[in-house]
């Protein structure tokens, strides 16, 4: 089974407990994949997920760390300099934002079958991995 990559908005709707549904979506699918040991991520992600939890979910900063320490097992993508320039490709021939070419990157450099995200086209593949919305 491949990894299934998860976008930084999964890990949001998890720790934002006022999101109701989508809350309980989020959680279900992280709790699946650390069971599985199935989880994989970007240091972008986890960029993201620090600024979007301080800035906008009122998180503590060191809570914040602690979340993003039990990501530690997960399977994490480090981009290079030849990420970078695949990224400017996917940005190029599929017209989409830069941070997501950057994370579409990121997911098919570790051969993830799924890439779980609300804010990119639903059921939209890229070779081999589908991108899917957890909430749709």
């Amino acid at each position: 089974m491949s990894a299934e990559f998860v976008d930084t908005d999964i890990f949001v709707y998890a720790h934002e407990g006022g999101a109701g549904s989508k809350h309980r979506t989020a959680v279900e699918l992280l709790e699946r994949l650390f069971e599985d040991q199935n989880g994989a991520i970007s240091i972008q992600v986890l960029t993201e997920f620090y600024a979007v939890a301080t800035r906008k979910l009122g998180m503590a900063g060191r809570e914040a760390e602690e979340v993003i320490a039990d990501l530690g097992s997960w399977t994490i993508h480090r981009p290079a300099h030849a990420d970078v320039l695949r990224a400017c490709q996917i940005h190029r021939q599929h017209k989409v934002s830069w941070w997501d070419a950057l994370i579409i990157n990121s997911a098919l450099e570790l051969g993830c079958g799924v890439l779980w995200s609300e804010d990119l086209a639903g059921a939209r593949r890229y070779g081999a991995m589908t991108i899917r919305n957890p909430f749709a």
